[in-house]
């Protein structure tokens, strides 16, 4: 079987769609009877089965390193050289199009992945009518697949709303040899030029709005001495406020888990994650979280590894962040990272993830002209 990933959602400074393609692509090369290609943007085009083939795009101006190539057909093309037995498009955008075309000429299969809630990023950014507009859009597309599959039991519930019924539960994993407990590093708080008192904790991801930057760093207002904020994820090294200290990507998975391990906790403001795969890495690392009781990362803490605050306001978060440090600390690491082991590695979800892909290989595709009701099970 020849498995082809598809999507604009990889850079080299991208986050999670980017790890969970690389992750696949390492986990399936041990796996004789699968071949894996992956056809995103890039720097140059290039087409190379069984690696990364690429397409020429525009650089997105303040959108980490994200490129738009904006040729359909040449992505069309693309795809169709590569010759894929499954198409898994990781967006609602051309990619997706392409991918429906390209399985539905062959015909071979079709997943989408709903990395983002693209209805919601719309209604928030632009207002309610072209949120609506963009829910359309979704269904359009994705009634075009075979399956749909989601990261958390939330986003399978979004994409009932829409009307779609084939629908399945898919979780991201994590690289638990890199992010481990054994990368704390006891230098970090003297590299930042903290005193060893200092109470550290760290958020790392994009910078964007739906990640509550701005509440996080009044949490940290609110707190004073001896807490002291980590960033990852903006431009340049430097302090955003006394006790708020902003360190550039982290682009290496390595360099993530470094810091992640040596912090005594993550703390995470955002209430729209459609799964939150930096909360398991910290978990993995051995660390307990402070999040917001909403979105998809309420389904991945709770008591026994963290705080959740109620809501996402500085005064509220402060105080979780200040109930956290009531507790013990490594204890909760390491029923967080017990919690990883027993069910978010990467090994877990590939398993999952292959046997979804091996059922729908062996259907008729919707595409077909003959199509027959599939055998394949959809998970709720």
């Amino acid at each position: 079987m020849h498995l082809v990933d598809t999507t604009v959602f990889y850079s080299p400074t991208s986050g999670g769609v980017r790890r969970y393609l690389n992750a696949k692509h390492a986990w399936l090369e041990d796996h004789e009877d699968v071949e894996h290609s992956l056809l995103v943007p890039g720097e140059v085009n290039r087409l190379q089965r069984g690696g990364i083939s690429t397409l020429t795009g525009w650089r997105i101006p303040g959108a980490f390193n994200y490129r738009l190539p904006l040729n359909a057909r040449r992505w069309s093309r693309m795809l169709e050289a590569l010759e894929p037995d499954l198409i898994e498009a990781g967006d609602a955008f051309h990619p997706a199009w392409c991918a429906a075309g390209v399985g539905a000429r062959r015909p071979v299969p079709v997943i989408a992945f709903f990395h983002s809630h693209l209805p919601r990023l719309v209604a928030s950014r632009c207002g309610p009518l072209l949120g609506a507009a963009a829910r359309r859009y979704v269904r359009a597309i994705y009634e075009r697949f075979d399956l749909v599959l989601a990261p958390s039991r939330l986003m399978c519930e979004v994409l009932r709303e829409l009307g779609l019924k084939r629908v399945a539960l898919q979780p991201l994993g994590v690289d638990t040899v890199t992010f481990h407990p054994r990368r704390r590093d006891p230098s970090l708080r003297s590299d930042l030029g903290l005193a060893p008192e200092t109470r550290l904790l760290a958020f790392a991801g994009r910078f964007s709005g739906e990640k509550n930057i701005p509440v996080l760093v009044e949490a940290f207002q609110k707190l004073g001495h001896p807490w002291h904020l980590l960033l990852i994820g903006g431009g340049e090294h430097g302090r955003l406020a006394n006790n708020v200290t902003v360190l550039p990507y982290r682009r290496e998975s390595a360099q993530l888990a470094d810091a992640l391990a040596s912090v005594d906790a993550l703390v995470h403001a955002g209430t729209h994650e459609t799964f939150g795969l930096v909360v398991l890495e910290a978990m993995a690392c051995g660390r307990p979280v402070v999040a917001v009781n909403a979105g998809a990362v309420s389904e991945l803490v709770d008591s026994e590894v963290g705080v959740l605050a109620h809501e996402a306001s500085g005064p509220v978060l402060a105080q979780a962040i200040r109930d956290l440090f009531d507790r013990d600390l490594d204890a909760l690491g390491r029923a967080a990272r017990a919690r990883v082991l027993a069910r978010h590695t990467w090994d877990l979800a590939l398993q999952q993830h292959l046997a979804t892909c091996t059922a729908l290989a062996g259907m008729t595709p919707r595409g077909a002209a003959a199509a027959q009701p599939s055998p394949l099970r959809i998970s709720s």
